[in-house]
């Protein structure tokens, strides 16, 4: 009963936020032309829709998105755990992974124009990055927290390498790892749409950017709009995605 109740309160905020929109553009203190009324920007989601034009640009941003992602991810994952199992692989990268990670990827937009120009690769690489450094630190420290012991006990038994790591290591770290999988695929998503923003022929955040250009902020705010959407969808589908591969964390979180 209560989580029903809970399902109720958790659209309150939205709801909330739309009236509170709803209502100072309808105050007339803005113009129409610079806070867009709710129903002009569902009018507008509509007629982009129909016409193709956003079914389009998602199509582009997705693509650069899975890609980027599941490269990034992979990598991240694999070079996590080698960092944590190696002491000369950690010793010789930890220091310049670490100070990668604290360099924001969007500041790196214009080296990478200037290296790959605007075509796909120039997106695709900004997502890798994103994507590998958040996993690659997920996966390094929830690969230092598997007790020791395992790793003794796998000694003794004289294991073989890949079963150390399929049977031990990785089922050890699925937890910790999909809390940086769901934060590395909403970052990813959020920088490849200001990417797209600042240099792009296509994708949500072009489609910003045009909206910007011509003064058509219906169109701006149906970006934010899916930039939003499609955010709250990916990490809401890793959530689900965590629960049905590790229930036992839902059964400990209740």
């Amino acid at each position: 009963m209560m989580d029903k109740r809970l399902g109720w309160v958790f659209f309150i905020s939205p709801v909330f936020l739309i009236l509170t929109w709803w209502l100072i553009a309808r105050s007339g203190q803005y113009s129409a032309d610079v806070l867009v009324p709710p129903k002009d920007v569902l009018l507008t989601l509509a007629e982009l829709y129909q016409s193709g034009e956003l079914a389009m640009h998602l199509k582009a941003s997705f693509y650069r998105l899975g890609a980027g992602f599941g490269l990034g991810a992979a990598g991240g994952i694999l070079f996590g755990i080698l960092m944590a199992t190696s002491k000369q692989v950690e010793a010789f990268f930890l220091p310049l992974f670490q100070a990668l990670r604290q360099v924001p990827t969007i500041t790196l937009i214009p080296i990478l124009i200037l290296l790959l120009g605007v075509d796909e690769a120039f997106k695709v690489i900004i997502v890798f990055k994103a994507a590998f450094l958040t996993v690659g630190l997920a996966a390094y420290e929830a690969t230092k927290g598997v007790p020791k012991n395992y790793f003794e006990v796998a000694k003794v038994y004289d294991l073989p390498k890949k079963t150390i790591y399929t049977r031990i290591v990785f089922p050890a770290i699925i937890p910790q790892l999909f809390t940086g999988l769901r934060i590395a695929f909403s970052r990813s998503w959020t920088i490849l749409v200001a990417a797209e923003l600042l240099a792009s022929d296509s994708g949500v955040g072009q489609m910003m950017q045009f909206g910007r250009d011509t003064f058509r902020m219906d169109i701006v705010m149906v970006g934010v709009l899916i930039t939003g959407v499609v955010g709250f969808s990916i990490d809401r589908m890793m959530k689900l995605l965590e629960i049905r591969m590790i229930p036992w964390q839902s059964v400990r979180a209740g």
